[in-house]
């Protein structure tokens, strides 16, 4: 629920303006002056202020001048008595979101704070996300926003922090790993990230790399070796591929999931490990229980959770985000310059089956950033002239309008992109009106 702060002497006023400020949905904290409000001011505050200018003590223009130098972006919304307008004029100045002049009416008041605490929300979301970012650059984003993806964001903000083993079920080229990472990152956990691709180990050196190895413990074994589980303590550790682990160690990964402890290859010594599995399949594991092929155990031990990711074609609208995404960062992997499309070459993109998912789309975005598609590539063939959209009639001023319009195509697709498909902080980026940018996307077919 949204928060506010206000600060008015005049006991009638303050109780009106907390009683239309209530009725708005917001929780209100009430000050008779400026001094009371101190405690709740700093960067993490999450809400608004409104305040009288004229107060006992310190003015409302101090606690502006107080509140610019905590957090310039805090908005503070100044009341000014009738004829006070050039204290109005002072307080914009000074860094004041808004004023309004008493006596108001409740909508006017109400319409003020609902803005003020929407750019709020922008800015602490913005500083979220850089903060993220500068904390985990490596972190892959969760693009889209789609209702899949939604719901998706917010199973890993509910099922991050617990410790809860998590199956992931998704075709090749979903995002498994994405998720896994995501789901890392929402737990807070201090110990390492661990991926292990259960396809790729050859099953000779399987148990040593998942356990670990004492020294001595086979030809080669010089010294003593920490496994992958052992080493992810603390952390997570990813199992991707889990159906092609083979049998005979599957039985020992239950015992260890069991009993969270395991033994070295070589050794007696229980250790304890506190790491969290998420396991990935592309497979139907109970189809290969039936068939002997997976423990049916085992499956039921790390299925406690199961989240099961969309493939791409279920999920049309993200198209043009992921696509901006991969595009932006190719263009800077090879040096080359950002490429531009109209939107019926979209529109196109949008109806492919992409058996590869997101994968394949990364893949084509490469090769449409080096200028290599061909004709079967996924049917993302140039377009002729006439096939484009818009003002694109083969005259220069047709051409000029439809290269204008790529580009605006392009700039809004990587600022939604870059905010994780979030409309209002896109349109904070830029610098546009949301019911603006909403026609854009329309236009577009964004």
């Amino acid at each position: 629920m949204p928060v506010a702060i206000v600060i008015e002497d005049e006991e009638c006023v303050r109780l009106a303006t907390v009683q239309t400020l209530e009725l708005g949905g917001f929780t209100v904290y009430a000050c008779a002056s400026a001094e009371a409000a101190w405690p709740w001011l700093d960067e993490a505050f999450g809400g608004i202020v409104v305040t009288d200018v004229r107060l006992p003590g310190s003015s409302g223009l101090d606690l502006l001048a107080r509140v610019m130098t905590i957090d310039a972006d805090l908005p503070v919304i100044v009341m000014t008595g009738h004829g006070h307008v050039s204290m109005a004029v002072e307080a914009m100045r000074g860094g004041a979101y808004d004023f309004i002049e008493k006596p108001f009416a409740t909508e006017r008041l109400l319409e003020t704070a609902r803005r003020a605490r929407e750019k709020r929300d922008l800015v602490l979301e913005n500083r979220r996300l850089k903060a993220a970012w500068k904390a985990q650059p490596d972190l892959p984003p969760l693009i889209g926003m789609s209702p899949a993806i939604e719901r998706l964001r917010r199973l890993i903000a509910t099922l991050g922090p617990t410790v809860a083993d998590i199956m992931i079920n998704g075709q090749t080229g979903t995002g498994k790993e994405v998720v896994a990472r995501q789901l890392h990152a929402a737990s807070a956990r201090k110990g390492p990230y661990v991926a292990i691709n259960c396809g790729a180990l050859p099953e000779s050196v399987f148990e040593s790399e998942m356990f670990g190895h004492e020294a001595g413990a086979f030809t080669g074994a010089q010294k003593r070796r920490i496994g992958k589980l052992e080493y992810a303590s603390g952390g997570t550790i990813f199992l991707d591929e889990i159906e092609s682990m083979p049998l005979a160690l599957q039985v020992k990964l239950l015992r260890v999931l069991q009993e969270r402890s395991l033994e070295r290859l070589g050794g007696n010594d229980s250790i304890a490990i506190d790491c969290r599995i998420i396991a990935a399949t592309k497979v139907d594991l109970l189809k290969m229980a039936a068939q002997g092929l997976f423990r049916e155990d085992l499956f039921y031990r790390i299925s406690v959770i199961q989240i099961d990711l969309p493939p791409l074609n279920e999920r049309r609208e993200d198209i043009p985000l992921l696509l901006a995404h991969f595009v932006q960062l190719a263009a800077l992997r090879y040096q080359l310059p950002l490429p531009a499309w109209s939107a019926a070459r979209m529109a196109r993109w949008q109806a492919q089956d992409w058996q590869g998912n997101v994968r394949e789309l990364r893949n084509s975005a490469d090769r449409l950033v080096l200028g290599v598609l061909e004709m079967d590539d996924a049917g993302l063939e140039p377009l002729a002239p006439a096939q484009a959209s818009g003002a694109h009639d083969g005259t220069a001023a047709g051409k000029l309008a439809q290269k204008v319009s790529d580009f605006e195509s392009l700039l809004i697709a990587n600022a939604l992109a870059a905010s994780g498909g979030n409309v209002a902080l896109a349109a904070e980026q830029l610098g546009l009106p949301k019911k603006t940018l909403y026609d854009k996307l329309k236009k577009h077919h964004l």
